[in-house]
Protein backbone atom coordinates (compact mmCIF):
# COMPACT_ATOMS: atom_id res chain seq x y z
CA UNK A 1 0.00 0.00 0.00
CA UNK A 2 1.07 3.56 -1.28
CA UNK A 3 1.04 5.89 1.40
CA UNK A 4 0.52 10.01 1.26
CA UNK A 5 -0.16 12.86 3.09
CA UNK A 6 -3.14 15.28 2.36
CA UNK A 7 -4.34 17.99 4.55
CA UNK A 8 -8.12 17.05 4.59
CA UNK A 9 -9.10 20.27 5.43
CA UNK A 10 -8.24 21.29 1.90
CA UNK A 11 -11.17 18.66 0.98
CA UNK A 12 -13.62 20.59 3.04
CA UNK A 13 -13.03 23.71 2.53
CA UNK A 14 -13.62 22.94 -1.90
CA UNK A 15 -16.78 21.18 -0.95
CA UNK A 16 -17.54 23.88 1.05
CA UNK A 17 -16.82 26.98 -0.58
CA UNK A 18 -19.48 26.60 -3.38
CA UNK A 19 -22.58 26.13 -1.30
CA UNK A 20 -20.92 29.70 1.13
CA UNK A 21 -20.22 31.52 -2.02
CA UNK A 22 -23.48 31.47 -3.96
CA UNK A 23 -24.51 33.66 -1.31
CA UNK A 24 -22.26 36.28 -2.65
CA UNK A 25 -22.88 36.91 -6.45
CA UNK A 26 -21.19 40.02 -6.49
CA UNK A 27 -17.82 38.41 -5.91
CA UNK A 28 -14.89 37.96 -8.73
CA UNK A 29 -15.27 34.63 -10.12
CA UNK A 30 -11.79 34.65 -12.03
CA UNK A 31 -9.46 31.69 -11.73
CA UNK A 32 -6.96 33.92 -9.83
CA UNK A 33 -9.59 35.11 -7.20
CA UNK A 34 -11.13 31.62 -6.45
CA UNK A 35 -7.16 29.79 -5.39
CA UNK A 36 -6.26 33.28 -3.46
CA UNK A 37 -9.76 32.81 -1.47
CA UNK A 38 -8.74 29.01 -0.91
CA UNK A 39 -5.68 30.11 0.09
CA UNK A 40 -6.50 32.42 2.22
CA UNK A 41 -9.23 29.78 3.79
CA UNK A 42 -6.83 27.30 3.90
CA UNK A 43 -4.19 29.73 5.47
CA UNK A 44 -6.84 30.81 7.97
CA UNK A 45 -7.33 27.22 9.18
CA UNK A 46 -6.35 24.71 11.21
CA UNK A 47 -4.55 21.64 8.79
CA UNK A 48 -6.07 18.58 9.22
CA UNK A 49 -3.74 16.07 7.68
CA UNK A 50 -4.25 12.73 7.31
CA UNK A 51 -2.48 9.68 6.18
CA UNK A 52 -4.24 6.46 6.55
CA UNK A 53 -7.57 5.66 6.03
CA UNK A 54 -8.01 5.51 10.00
CA UNK A 55 -6.36 9.39 10.17
CA UNK A 56 -9.02 10.33 7.46
CA UNK A 57 -12.01 9.11 8.91
CA UNK A 58 -11.35 10.68 12.12
CA UNK A 59 -10.60 14.03 10.44
CA UNK A 60 -14.33 13.23 8.60
CA UNK A 61 -15.77 12.83 12.43
CA UNK A 62 -14.18 16.16 13.59
CA UNK A 63 -16.56 17.80 11.24
CA UNK A 64 -19.99 16.42 12.33
CA UNK A 65 -18.82 18.98 15.45
CA UNK A 66 -21.21 22.22 14.71
CA UNK A 67 -17.93 24.77 15.65
CA UNK A 68 -16.27 23.53 13.36
CA UNK A 69 -18.63 23.49 10.42
CA UNK A 70 -18.90 27.43 11.68
CA UNK A 71 -15.29 27.79 11.58
CA UNK A 72 -14.90 26.39 8.26
CA UNK A 73 -17.55 28.84 6.98
CA UNK A 74 -16.45 31.67 8.35
CA UNK A 75 -12.51 31.04 7.07
CA UNK A 76 -14.22 31.24 3.78
CA UNK A 77 -16.33 34.32 4.53
CA UNK A 78 -13.11 35.98 5.49
CA UNK A 79 -11.36 35.01 3.08
CA UNK A 80 -14.18 35.95 -0.05
CA UNK A 81 -14.82 39.65 1.98
CA UNK A 82 -10.84 39.60 1.54
CA UNK A 83 -10.04 38.60 -1.91
CA UNK A 84 -12.95 40.95 -2.61
CA UNK A 85 -12.12 44.28 -1.06
CA UNK A 86 -7.92 43.52 -2.60
CA UNK A 87 -7.82 41.36 -5.52
CA UNK A 88 -5.16 40.41 -7.63
CA UNK A 89 -6.32 39.44 -10.25
CA UNK A 90 -4.77 42.15 -12.87
CA UNK A 91 -1.13 41.55 -11.06
CA UNK A 92 1.08 39.41 -12.96
CA UNK A 93 2.73 36.46 -10.68
CA UNK A 94 6.08 36.74 -8.96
Amino acid sequence: MELGMRNYMEDIIRSKMPSVLKNMPDICRCERCEMDRLAFALNNSPPKYVVTSKGKLYAKLNILQGQFEVDVIRAITDAAVRVDKQPRHDEDDF
